[in-house]
């Protein structure tokens, strides 16, 4: 299913092994980079944190400035409809000028890209930027599916609940302790509504410390294996859901949601895959001071996250710079932190 190692934040994006970058004399990035000047890069990325977006906004200023491109958040719910977009441009026949230029995606949507045959050829080892990342990390994969450079890594997701310890001195840190305070606390904790990602991420956590053996959860789902693997979940949820904010018959939509929520003071925790966010958010007093990152004792749900083209992109050249942007020490770094 995914990884259940610990990691990094999307703030932290370390996936850096060194940080010695050499200049590319390489003729076909150098014509890359000729052929990217003056195109603009429509980005379908998720939106939904204030943070992120301010973050791509200093990555458009600076790719303006260096490069001569324009960089286009196009500001998603969910990649799942731009997925849709391209299929239903393939079957078009629309095979030049598409809409989007690059996406921010992982798991089940860049599965349903290659299946579908919705990428382009294969680029990140035409990236410069690649050599800087860590052989070691898990970007081969994504979600046990081959990457065979078909997206570039951006960096790593890492679950953790974003916890008011003014009013939870002692945060819940399994999912035996999580329903214990649940009980014990109605109404104080929800998840975004599935399939909405940090919802989904916040079962799959659950699953992976309450299965017998997760095992199974790192390879290929099928659906005779389904019932008896994810059994402990729903018992998991059926005690859990009468405690919920509005005792489980109704669910926040977003992160964004949840994050309200808790800064409302109707929450006293929430779910984030960005380990720096608590912070950052305290820092701007988006959240109350007393709001930590908390992670489960067991580890927390890690993935890698990545950017992909599709197969029409009109900017193909300009994602490329994009992408080993983005890779980049500068865009790692602390004037680059989302």
């Amino acid at each position: 299913m995914t990884s259940g190692k610990l990691g990094y934040g999307m703030a932290a994006l370390a996936l850096f092994w060194g940080w010695q970058a050499q200049a590319s004399s390489d003729i076909n990035w150098q014509q890359t980079l000729a052929e990217a000047r003056g195109q603009t890069v429509y980005f379908n990325a998720w939106g939904g944190s204030p943070e992120i977006n301010s973050y791509l906004g200093w990555a458009a200023k600076e790719l303006a400035r260096d490069y001569r491109l324009t960089l286009v958040q196009v500001k998603v719910d969910d990649i799942a409809p731009s997925v849709s977009q391209l299929l239903a441009g393939k079957q078009a026949g629309k095979t030049r000028g598409g809409p989007v230029d690059l996406l921010w995606v992982n798991g089940e949507n860049f599965k349903a890209l290659k299946d579908n045959g919705l990428l382009g050829a294969p680029f990140s080892q035409e990236l410069p930027n690649m050599a800087l990342v860590d052989p070691s990390l898990p970007v081969d994969k994504d979600f046990t599916v081959a990457v065979e450079g078909l997206e570039a890594p951006w960096g790593l997701g890492q679950l953790n609940f974003m916890v008011d310890t003014d009013q939870v001195p002692e945060p819940p840190r399994s999912a035996k302790a999580l329903l214990a305070w649940a009980k014990a606390n109605p109404g104080r904790f929800s998840y975004p509504k599935p399939p909405q990602f940090h919802g989904t991420s916040f079962l799959k956590q659950m699953l992976l410390e309450l299965a017998p053996d997760p095992s199974p959860l790192y390879r290929p789902a099928t659906n005779a294996a389904f019932a008896q693997v994810t059994a402990p979940l729903w018992l998991f949820l059926e005690a859990l859901h009468p405690s919920l904010w509005r005792q489980g018959k109704a669910f926040p939509a977003s992160a964004a949601e949840t994050k309200q929520l808790l800064d409302d003071g109707e929450l006293a925790m929430a779910i984030s895959f960005n380990p720096q966010e608590a912070l950052s958010s305290v820092e701007t007093g988006s959240l109350p001071p007393g709001v930590k990152a908390v992670a489960m004792y067991k580890g927390a749900l890690t993935n890698s996250h990545f950017l992909a083209i599709p197969f029409n992109a009109t900017a193909r050249a300009g994602a490329k710079v994009v992408a080993n942007f983005l890779l980049s020490p500068a865009a790692h770094g602390s004037q680059g932190r989302a």
